[in-house]
């Protein structure tokens, strides 16, 4: 099929969104790639005239060639695409559902990974896109995650703010600017080149004339890349201002934190000395401070109570009688025996020996009624005067004793007397 309008047409209306469909157009634009600015303007106006689903198919068959012209180096559509490519997915996204924004943001995406078209073109693409979604849902979040292209937050800083018409003028300016210059040089060079047959002078005439208008839109062109840079830059320049007055109070205020820092740190080592230093004073043995105290005062030993022995309790025979002791009042009053020892309080004086044992503990007789004990169940007996007398055993003998219990009876009073 040749080619003309009408065929360009009829390809992109037989457009499905199959592969198939789009890779076979995508071969037929791109073999008649020397016309790619004129195809680039069909594809674009029929972009215009589709519904949202159609614009969709048409956004991939841009896609393919473009990546196709990228692959094999053939930069024909790419230079035909770009003073028009933002325009046309603005036009394509704008009314569409977000199941098609989305895929066209995919689209989008694939371009900055893969660098189809230049950083320019890119971001005013993106910036597009941006404006549409903040124009539709002001101060919510963008579906499914927010914009591809945004920053986490999903919007541009307030002070970057300014900066973003800047830029997007500047990148279409650039694109414009691109495309006219690269037209006008490439005439340039046609028209001067020394190896091309002279035309005659009405044709010669001519094509000058065309020539002076080439270069005076590309000259246009490059005046408006001009003003719209030296204005970003201008906007630059004030943020930048403004962000090196802020970056020098920061920097004297660090100074001064640090100063402070530093003179608090060094009170609190002078704190924590002292504190060491009363612990020391209060820790230090009497020995090391010598006779007196650290006012110069004597230090005089605690007075220390003498120890006593607790009181023993008196030990008063069960059904003792009771008998008064001359020279021990306080017999009297604790019941017949004393305290500093203790005494058997009998009234009548009793032989206190058994007559045939003898042994340690066994008290010992000394002439009258004289009993001497030294030790009783581990306390100091007193010595006393106990009136004795010898007992009878044998007058036992009669008794119900056992034989045996009264004739070893007998045998000791004999043996005694």
């Amino acid at each position: 099929m040749a080619y003309t309008d009408d065929s360009v047409k009829a390809k992109l209306s037989a457009l499905n969104e199959t592969q198939e469909g789009i890779v076979t157009v995508a071969q037929w634009v791109m073999f008649h790639r020397r016309h790619a600015e004129r195809t680039a303007q069909l594809w674009l106006q029929k972009l215009r005239e589709s519904p949202a689903a159609k614009r969709l198919n048409l956004i991939y068959l841009a896609n393919e060639v473009a990546q196709q012209s990228r692959a094999r180096r053939k930069e024909d559509f790419l230079i035909a695409f770009s003073p028009i490519i933002a325009e046309a997915v603005t036009t394509a996204y704008k009314g569409s559902s977000n199941d098609i924004q989305q895929k066209i943001r995919r689209v989008v995406e694939v371009w900055r990974q893969r660098s189809i078209f230049e950083p320019p073109i890119q971001d005013a693409v993106e910036a597009r896109v941006d404006e549409i979604d903040k124009s539709r849902s002001t101060g919510k979040k963008p579906l499914l995650g927010g914009s591809l292209f945004s920053s986490p937050s999903g919007s541009t800083p307030s002070e970057l703010q300014p900066l973003v018409p800047l830029q997007v003028s500047l990148s279409k300016a650039a694109v414009a600017s691109g495309t006219s210059g690269t037209a006008a040089n490439s005439e340039y060079e046609k028209m001067n080149d020394p190896n091309a047959p002279l035309p005659t002078p009405p044709v010669h005439a001519a094509r000058l004339s065309q020539l002076l208008k080439t270069l005076a839109n590309a000259e246009s062109s490059v005046s408006e890349v001009i003003k719209s840079r030296a204005a970003l830059i201008d906007g630059l320049e004030k943020i930048l201002e403004t962000n090196r007055t802020a970056l020098s109070k920061e920097e004297a205020l660090a100074v001064q934190l640090q100063e402070r820092k530093a003179e608090t740190e060094a009170k609190k080592r002078d704190v924590e000395d002292a504190i060491m230093r009363g612990l020391s004073a209060e820790n230090t043995p009497a020995a090391e401070l010598g006779a007196t105290g650290a006012t110069g005062d004597a230090v005089s030993r605690p007075e220390v109570e003498a120890l006593t022995p607790p009181p023993v309790e008196a030990i008063t025979p069960v059904d003792s009688p009771k008998r008064e002791l001359q020279g021990e009042a306080s017999n009297e009053e604790n019941g017949g025996h004393s305290i500093t020892g203790f005494s058997l309080g009998f009234d009548n004086p009793i032989d206190a020996s058994i007559p045939g044992l003898s042994g340690p503990g066994q008290p010992s007789t000394t002439g009258y009624g004289e009993v001497t004990q030294d030790s009783m169940n581990g306390f100091q007996a007193k010595k006393r005067k106990v009136a004795h007398e010898e007992e009878d055993y044998a007058k036992f003998a009669g008794g119900d004793l056992d034989a045996d219990v009264a004739e070893l009876l007998n045998q000791e009073s004999q043996a005694q007397g």
